[in-house]
């Protein structure tokens, strides 16, 4: 059994334990909870050392006093927070990478540039779109089927939508190819895909996990933090003959996991889920109730905990596409002052 990671270079873990959750509060009195109610500022479109979404999850600890104030004086404020708290390994990591995807982005050409901004009636099947504003319990499990425990799987995308990013995933693989650029796959596990927030989806996929993956996450992930997520790593995987075949047993380096079939034609390559498992457990036997085999239908997602064990069986022919979405909270973990698992180092 493997828990399957970025392949980006990790950082030390955050070791400080409660004395740094002390020194937070005596010092920034930072809330120890989120208030829920505040709507934060967006930080688009500014140069920041880590994604804008962290910034705004940040707004939510911030102290009463300090909410009304420009959104200057706040980003001076929790910039400070997040650089005084974050180890200088892990610090230089994040100006290695933000440097590795500017390079990129600076030179690559996208084919369709609606896809890098969220256009929610134009991705999402109405029959998602319509639990998501409903914003309620009974509207998710509407849409949703549960096969077994913590596995929920559901309509998702339009089929414009999924063409268009495929194109877009083969455009990118295109200008890879002409130019020599070397880039970094998604996990350490696959061979074959992009890491989509490396050419310029990272704005997007954040408002993708912020506003419908995380409202979802709330109602049936609370026990990892599901209102709490605020951070992602976003990627294609391919499988067929001349990509990855199939992939182990693993269990996945994010709280909650979205995956999504994009395409193309292809047959086998079911998904099998075999119960959730923490580190010590992580390799016990499968109970007859926690065994699942799931079988792809473009357009249609799959959602469940990173921690629940999973894998891939080989595509027996065709090329299939899948859009995955680890979502993370890495907030949670520095504001507690615990060593965070491993992928909370790979923002």
């Amino acid at each position: 059994m493997s828990t399957q990671q970025p392949t980006s270079p990790s950082a030390g873990q955050n070791g400080n334990g409660l004395a740094l959750l002390s020194s937070m509060a005596a010092t920034h009195r930072l809330r120890l909870n989120p208030n829920t109610d505040h709507k934060p500022e967006s930080y688009e479109g500014l140069q920041l050392e880590y994604s804008p979404l962290l910034f705004s999850s940040l707004e939510r600890y911030l102290p009463p006093s300090m909410l009304s104030l420009s959104r200057d004086s706040k980003l001076h404020y929790m910039r400070d927070i997040i650089l005084r708290y974050s180890p200088e390994v892990d610090r230089n990591r994040v100006q290695r990478q933000r440097e590795y995807r500017q390079k990129i982005i600076s030179h690559y050409q996208p084919l369709h540039r609606e896809l890098y901004t969220m256009n929610a009636s134009n991705f999402f099947a109405p029959s998602f779109l319509k639990a998501i504003n409903e914003n309620k319990e009974e509207s998710f499990r509407s849409i949703m089927a549960e096969p077994t425990q913590g596995i929920f799987t559901f309509e998702m995308l339009q089929p414009r939508f999924c063409e268009l990013l495929l194109a877009e995933v083969e455009n990118f693989e295109k200008w890879v190819h002409e130019t020599k650029f070397r880039i970094m796959r998604p996990n350490t596990m696959n061979k074959f895909g992009a890491v989509l927030d490396d050419f310029g989806l990272e704005t997007m996929l954040d408002k993708l996990m912020e506003d419908f993956i995380r409202p979802i996450s709330k109602v049936f992930f609370s026990d990892v933090g599901g209102s709490t997520l605020d951070s992602h790593h976003g990627f294609v995987v391919e499988y067929g003959i001349d990509r990855d075949v199939e992939l182990g047993f693993h269990v996945d380096d994010s709280e909650v996991t979205l995956n999504i079939c994009l395409g193309k034609q292809f047959s086998g390559g079911d998904l099998f889920f075999r119960g959730v498992r923490c580190d010590k457990h992580v390799n016990t036997e499968t109970h007859s109730d926690e065994i699942l085999d799931y079988s792809h239908v473009p357009g249609h997602a799959v959602l469940h905990r990173g921690r629940h064990r999973h894998g891939a069986r080989a595509t027996a022919s065709g090329h299939r596409v899948n859009l995955l979405l680890w979502c993370r909270r890495y907030l949670s973990y520095m504001l507690l002052g615990i060593d965070a698992p491993k992928h909370i180092n790979n923002l």
